[in-house]
């Protein structure tokens, strides 16, 4: 009997692997919405990724790690198998790589091999894992994703924020019931809440516009934009250092370029929808790595205070580069921590991580780098042996990284890397200067007043969270908890305080990056601390049969009124000023949406594409203030000249009038300093060309 099922299974395997193809050519063929999407996604993405996992047989990893694996090595087969095809065909003479038959050729192909070779080499059933204990109740905590996903498009169609106000209390009362409720581990329930919180939390801010906004989208978006335009990627690209940067991104380039020519997706969307789901994975990760080392209730609490740090659902969603490597961040801290894959395995596995990390994102790459380098030297100077992190794989990973950034794009990567530390050393002259360091420095040591009471109130939750984590910290360095951190992570967390001390002392250092993105990085390593800082507290201030109660209520009544906060609940409710997009839209200061935030509405794209469509913006002087960021991304000019009151325009210019200028009377420069739009006396003397209501493009006529 077994000999028949073992003689059956290829014929099964066979059988799926057709099947699924001829489904997914048949939703591409036909292009049935939504259907070519998801199932596109899967095959190409998931199910290549799973095939790699299977072909390698890591049997060593549990089911959640297998998923998080599968994520990752599906992303990077997109990445370089997009990059081979591209090389590849270019080297042919065939100028289109990146168009729908190449790939789909291609990927087909390897995909069958790898089934083939899985077929012949497979011994593990074909399934990721056996859910353990599950409960039908558990559809109940999908509740805050249906939420955030119906009171977005409620906001998007009524400016009503009711079911999103709804959906963080939802959020807040899940993690109390989960964290309180101690049986809830038996389900295994845990990685579900927080995969439900963190897509739940990035959904709810990246589908409030319908076009791309905030941080560097705009400009990932152009860099996007520009290589499916031409279906290739060049590697060196002929212009400047700072798109120079972004070209050397494949996570910015081939990835999306892919996405959106297989899905037939929307470019918009494949930023606004995929790339946060893929993000949504970096959470769950950072859970697998904590849980191993201080449980999976403590775990718990630590992923739901990095994913209410406001940066996660808010920042890192204009820095789609990021999103991606963090992923694989967080892939090469699973591979170089678990002590039980096989070497060469673990070898294989950080060797293609590592590839991934280093062509999605330089700034990570850079740091994860230098964390594997001095938790190697620190190791070896307390005479600690690791099998973990060796001489060897800090070695690759420097050259990898050396050789990628310096032969593409013409070492722009490198090159910054070399401005950054010029630029921290000009800086050392003002070590005594409390201004040379950012603002946000400043607020987190409490040197600035806050602008209100519900300000000053949200400050003292962030605080209490900062000295939760250097008595966490400080607990686990003095041996006044049971929990033990595996020597290679508290060493990690160790150089993770150092660099948030330089990062606070040393003028110029924090601006390389930005110090809220550095401080959601470090929290990769420090957000434990904040749970286990709780626990010490707890244990200090009352008996142990009480502690841990005491660590339950202290970590509730301060991590739920800190997400609160975090989300702009809080400020929203109080009527004060609140940085939250989808909860504050309609009141909040236009300059604060159109510049600080870069959003982009429906006036502001529609007079970007025909700026795009009709003016050479290429070899064109076009004038614009600061909030018409849509230019960049929908009219495709990479730079532009700044409007002030004192601008005066040559024959043939061009000025764009957006959104802010037009509605709200306002024209703010590049150093920030606004000024009415009707002291631009010039714009009566020009041609008006284009007018849509809400912004106005004006041109100079040829002398």
């Amino acid at each position: 009997m077994q000999s028949m099922r073992n003689k059956r299974r290829p014929i099964a395997l066979v059988f799926i692997l057709l099947f699924s193809q001829f489904i997914v050519h048949l939703v591409i063929l036909l292009n049935i919405p939504v259907a070519r999407q998801s199932l596109s996604f899967i095959y190409f993405t998931l199910f290549s990724g799973f095939l790699i996992l299977k072909l390698l047989m890591l049997k060593e990893l549990d089911g959640i790690e297998k998923i998080l694996f599968s994520v990752g090595f599906g992303v990077t087969f997109i990445m370089i198998m997009g990059l081979f095809i591209n090389e590849f065909c270019l080297l042919f003479g065939f100028m289109q790589p990146l168009s729908l038959m190449p790939l789909m050729v291609t990927l087909n192909s390897v995909i069958i091999l790898l089934w083939a070779t899985y077929i012949k080499n497979g011994e593990e059933n074909f399934t990721y894992f056996r859910p353990r204990g599950l409960n039908p109740l558990i559809a109940l905590f999908m509740i805050p994703f249906v939420l955030s996903i119906v009171g977005v498009t409620w906001v998007n169609a009524f400016g009503n924020n009711l079911i999103l106000l709804v959906m963080l209390i939802t959020i807040s009362l899940l993690f109390v019931a989960c964290f309180i409720y101690n049986k809830l581990t038996l389900w295994n329930i845990y990685p579900l809440v927080v995969f439900v919180i963190a897509i739940s939390l990035l959904y709810h801010c990246s589908l409030v516009s319908n076009y791309v906004h905030t941080g560097d989208a705009h400009m990932e978006y152009f860099i996007f934009q520009r290589v499916k335009h031409n279906a290739y990627w060049s590697a060196n690209y002929p212009w400047d250092v700072t798109y120079g940067r972004l070209n050397s991104m494949l996570s910015v380039t081939i990835l999306p370029t892919i996405f959106s020519v297989l899905l037939n997706m929307d470019t918009t969307w494949v930023f606004k929808i995929l790339y946060p789901f893929i993000f949504s994975f970096v959470p769950l990760g950072l859970y697998k790595i904590w849980q191993k080392n201080i449980g999976e209730r403590i775990a718990f609490a630590s992923a739901f205070f990095f994913m209410v740090t406001h940066v996660f659902y808010t920042e890192m969603l204009g820095l789609n580069r990021q999103m991606t490597g963090e992923l694989f961040f967080v892939l090469l801290l699973l591979v170089v921590l678990n002590k039980s894959i096989h070497s060469f395995k673990k070898s294989l596995c950080f060797f293609v991580f590592s590839i991934a990390l280093i062509a999605s994102h330089y700034s990570l790459a850079l740091i994860f780098f230098f964390f594997m380098l001095f938790s190697l030297i620190s190791l070896h100077v307390l005479k600690r042996s690791s099998r973990s992190i060796t001489v060897a794989m800090v070695l690759q990973f420097f050259v990898l990284m050396f050789t990628w950034y310096v032969y593409t794009s013409r070492s722009a990567i490198f090159e910054s890397f070399i401005s950054y530390g010029e630029y921290v050393l000009s800086q050392l002259s003002n070590f005594f200067d409390p201004a040379s360091r950012e603002p946000v420095v400043l607020i987190g040591l409490g040197l600035e007043a806050p602008p209100t009471v519900w300000n000053a109130i949200g400050r003292i939750f962030v605080y209490t969270t900062e000295v939760f984590i250097v008595v966490g910290f400080v607990g686990v360095l003095l041996k006044r908890v049971k929990i033990r951190f595996e020597q290679e992570y508290f060493v990690s967390g160790a150089l993770s305080m150092v660099l948030l001390a330089a990062l606070i002392i040393v003028p110029g250092l924090a601006g390389t990056l930005n110090m809220t993105r550095f401080y959601h990085i470090l929290l990769f390593f420090l957000a434990p601390f904040c749970v286990v800082g709780a626990e010490v507290i707890g244990e200090l201030i009352f008996k142990k049969r009480k502690a841990e109660f005491a660590t339950t209520i202290l970590l509730v009544a301060v991590l739920v009124p800190y997400f609160l906060f975090q989300s702009g609940f809080v400020y929203e409710m109080a009527g004060v000023q609140c940085w939250s997009v989808p909860l504050s839209k309609y009141r909040m200061d236009p300059s604060i949406l159109m510049c600080t935030w870069a959003y982009v509405n429906g006036w502001k794209a529609y007079g970007a594409f025909w700026l795009r469509d009709h003016i050479s913006v290429q070899v064109t002087n076009v004038y614009k203030d600061w909030s018409a960021h849509e230019l960049v991304s929908y009219g495709m000019l990479r730079y532009a000249q700044y409007l002030s009151n004192m601008t005066k325009v040559s024959s043939g210019d061009v000025v764009y009038l957006s959104y802010l200028n037009i509605v709200e009377g306002m024209v703010v420069t590049q150093g920030g300093r606004a000024f009415n739009t009707t002291e631009l006396s010039f714009t009566s003397d020009i041609n008006l060309v284009y007018s849509n209501g809400g912004c106005q493009v004006y041109k100079v006529p040829d002398g």
